[in-house]
């Protein structure tokens, strides 16, 4: 008897302990569930998206408002297609400038929108006009060293 209960108490642990270890993941990975209930859907449409992923933040001042949905191509006009979920109690105006941005050099991508000062607001399912695709690094190197060459051949002249 005094056994089955020590195995029962060992178990409810290691249950609890693997959900834990579950949630940390989730929280880590910023895979925690959005309800979408309470959210709306925007869309933007981008030249370059970089890294961005679908899941990736969505912030406005640094505050966590949404997040991505999906990220496709589309074929009529050969841009990115950004869908966005954006969190109820944020509403933004129609000016609202969607930026692709990076947290730190080398870090993950994500979505910065600035609201703008037009009265009027999003609504669900409407597309943010004004947006600034990803910085790409490589290309920012790329511009860096074109510059510089040509730079040095204009001082041998």
């Amino acid at each position: 008897m005094e056994r089955t209960t020590l195995d029962l108490w060992v178990g409810a642990f290691v249950v609890a302990g693997i959900g834990a270890l579950v949630v940390l993941a989730m929280k880590v990975g910023n895979l925690s569930t959005y309800n979408v209930s309470e959210s709306y859907q925007l869309q933007a449409y981008f030249d370059n998206i970089g890294g961005l992923k679908s899941q990736a933040s969505i912030k406005s001042a640094g505050v966590l408002v949404g997040r991505v949905t999906e990220v496709r191509l589309d074929t009529d006009s050969y841009k990115a297609r950004v869908t966005m979920n954006i969190d109820k109690r944020y509403q933004f105006p129609k000016d609202t400038f969607a930026n692709i941005l990076t947290s730190g050099l080398l870090g993950e991508q994500y979505i910065g929108l600035m609201p703008g000062g037009d009265t009027e607001t999003l609504k669900n399912g409407e597309i943010i006009k004004k947006t600034q695709s990803a910085m790409v690094l490589e290309d920012l190197i790329g511009k860096f060293i074109y510059s510089k060459a040509e730079g040095s051949n204009e001082g041998s002249k």
